[in-house]
Order: structure tokens, then C-alpha cells, then sequence
């Protein structure tokens, strides 16, 4: 009867090896994906190439770079975004701010993935006492708003670039482990997993070969759509003052620098609410499109 089960198993593996997934023609056709994916490129492209790109030093003060009554430039053929209240260049820190921001973006977001994966998988795959234990804290965890909790923490917490990663991490990390602990769950009840167990398989192979390869889609998704989420958030933390300090150029810090000269020089708050605004809707649209892609109804046989 063992022996089945075990051909049974290593069969439907074999089966799964031999049928890869196939993305739907339509994910391709969706202009909108298509628009995001370009736009993440060119953030990529622009966080990497940041000291080639940006005209100047994000952090220089020219003389002239204020009016004579000591105001920000207007955008001009010298600084083509204008500057800011301290006479620097608008447009190389808008570049540099899309470093930072996409860096927290993959730093932060990796982590969370990685500990909600984790411990979402544990709980699932263990139950009993673990599995209670673990997604208790994790309810207790989502008690907590995530912007009160992340402005805690960054207050009690040295603000730096690490730091701000850290806190976002450790607020993040609650959803994915939800959704992976419902997944595990599920995935617990089918015929692979009860024959792996039957056959004798240790749990860590049970985790890694049949477990961790269902919740790829998912993190996928997951990892893409909390980019979004992540950037948002280092922003109202720079914003709000607990974030990324300054001399180095944040989205949100630039707004919270500008915000008292939002009348007299709009673009100091237009330029980089659009840079936020762009990146959280091109990361969520590269999101929707993956999601379609990864959706089984949607793939092809």
C-alpha cells in the first residue's frame, strides 16, 4: 500500500513537472501592465544610474539658486524642475529619492515576505499549539494600526535608511503571514502532501518540495503589490518626520521640508507627490497583471 502511495506521489509530481503554467496571451495584450512594467523599469533604471543622471549633487546649495527674496526657483531651462527652499536642485533629488525609496520598497518588503512566509507556514504546517500560538501574535499584531505602530517604533528607534526598513518590515509582515497560513492550511488536505506523509517524508522535505512551491504565485503577488504599500509608507514616515533623515533626498521628506511653501512654490509638492503617486500605481498594476497571469482559471493547459 506504501509502495502506492509513493508511485501515486512521485506520478502527479512528474505530472506537474510536465505541465507548466502558461501565462495567458491577454496578460500581455493589457495595456495598463504594460505601462506599469515600464515605468518600473525606468525607476529601476533611474535608482540605479542615479549619480549619472541627476544634473547635480542632491545636496549642493548654489547661491543662485534662491530669488533675491530668498525664494525657491521656478522651474527654468538651468533647474528644469526648480528648486528647493534651500536652493538645491529639485530634480537630482527627486533621482536620489527614487533610490531610496525603491531601495526601502524591495528591502522592506523582502523581509516582511520572508518572516510572514515564514511564520505562516509553520503555523499551517504544525497546527496544534504552534500553529495557535503563532497566529495568535499575529491577530495581536494586526490590532495595532500599522501607521501608529510604524511611527512608534521609528520614534523609539534611531531613524536611518536600515531603521526605516526595520519598522516597516516588522508592520508588514502580518498580512502575508494570514493569507500563507490559510493556503497551508488547505494545501495540508491534499492527496500529495497526505501521500508524502504516508510514505515517510520528514517535514522539511514536505516544506520545501511540495509546500513552498504552491505559495510561489502568492508571493509573487504579494511582493509585487507591497512594493506599492512600502513606498507609500516610507513616505508618510519621512513625511511625517521619523523616516529617512534628512541630508538625504526622500519623497516624503522633500514634501515635509516644502509644505509650508506649498502656495508660493507649488512644485516642491507637486513633483514628488507625482513621483509617489506614479510608483505606488505602476507597482499595483504590474501586481493586478501578475495576479491575472498566475490566476488557474486564467492559465492555459
Amino acid at each position: 500500500m506504501a509502495s502506492e502511495i509513493a508511485g501515486l506521489a512521485s506520478q502527479r509530481e512528474r505530472g506537474a513537472e510536465e505541465r507548466p503554467r502558461r501565462v495567458s496571451p491577454r496578460v500581455w495584450r493589457n495595456p495598463p501592465a504594460v505601462l506599469g512594467a515600464a515605468v518600473v523599469l525606468i525607476l529601476i533604471f533611474t535608482a540605479l544610474l542615479a549619480p549619472y543622471l541627476a544634473p547635480y549633487d542632491p545636496a549642493e546649495q548654489f547661491f543662485d539658486g534662491l530669488t533675491l527674496q530668498g525664494m525657491p526657483l521656478a522651474p527654468n531651462h538651468r533647474f528644469l524642475l526648480g528648486t528647493d527652499l534651500l536652493g538645491r536642485d529639485l530634480l537630482s533629488r527627486l533621482i536620489y529619492g527614487a533610490r531610496v525609496s525603491l531601495l526601502i520598497g524591495v528591502v522592506a518588503n523582502g523581509a516582511a515576505l520572508l518572516i510572514g512566509t515564514s511564520l505562516g507556514t509553520l503555523a499551517g504546517f504544525f497546527g496544534g499549539w504552534v500553529g495557535n500560538a503563532i497566529m495568535r501574535f499575529t491577530d495581536l499584531m494586526m490590532a495595532f494600526p500599522a501607521l501608529l505602530l510604524a511611527i512608534a517604533l521609528a520614534a523609539i528607534l534611531r531613524p536611518s535608511l536600515w531603521i526605516v526598513a526595520l519598522v516597516i518590515a516588522l508592520v508588514n509582515w502580518v498580512q502575508i503571514a494570514r493569507v500563507v497560513y490559510g493556503q497551508v492550511l488547505s494545501l495540508n488536505e491534499r492527496e500529495f502532501v497526505t501521500a508524502a506523509r504516508a510514505v515517510g517524508a520528514p517535514a522539511g522535505r514536505i516544506l520545501l518540495r511540495h509546500l513552498l512551491p504552491h505559495l510561489v504565485p502568492t508571493l509573487v503577488v504579494w511582493g509585487t503589490l507591497g512594493i506599492a504599500t512600502t513606498v507609500l509608507l516610507e513616505a508618510t514616515l519621512s513625511y511625517m518626520g521619523v523616516g529617512v533623515q534628512p541630508p538625504m533626498a526622500s519623497w516624503g521628506g522633500i514634501i515635509n521640508e516644502s509644505q509650508s511653501y506649498f502656495l508660493d512654490a507649488p512644485w516642491l509638492v507637486a513633483f514628488p507627490g507625482a513621483a509617489i503617486l506614479l510608483t505606488s500605481l505602476a507597482f499595483n498594476l504590474v501586481g493586478d497583471a501578475l495576479r491575472d497571469a498566475l490566476d488557474p482559471e486564467r492559465v492555459t493547459g
